[in-house]
């Protein structure tokens, strides 16, 4: 089981309030059904690495859905396998 950490800062937006994208994007995490927890710095997702790479995608990709033309993402992934979590 992996932890991915994820922010999402969509950059040129006329406005300071960016809870339009964030809703969007936490619309995404909850469709996928996996564990999650929203922090004051980004949003803390529980699954498959593979998975959390495929929605950590598919969460930066709905913010373009808001006419936004840049998207600044960063990613943090721990992913033990030493031992069952």
């Amino acid at each position: 089981m992996a932890l991915m950490e994820i922010s999402i800062v969509p950059l040129g937006t006329t406005k300071t309030s960016l809870s339009l994208y964030v809703a969007g994007v936490i619309k995404v995490v909850q469709e996928s059904g996996l564990d999650f927890e929203l922090s004051d710095m980004g949003t803390i997702v529980q699954g498959e690495a593979d998975e959390l790479l495929k929605l950590a995608a598919r969460m930066h990709d709905s913010v373009f859905q808001h006419d936004v033309k840049r998207v600044y993402t960063v990613i943090k992934l721990d992913d033990r396998r030493d031992k069952e979590t």
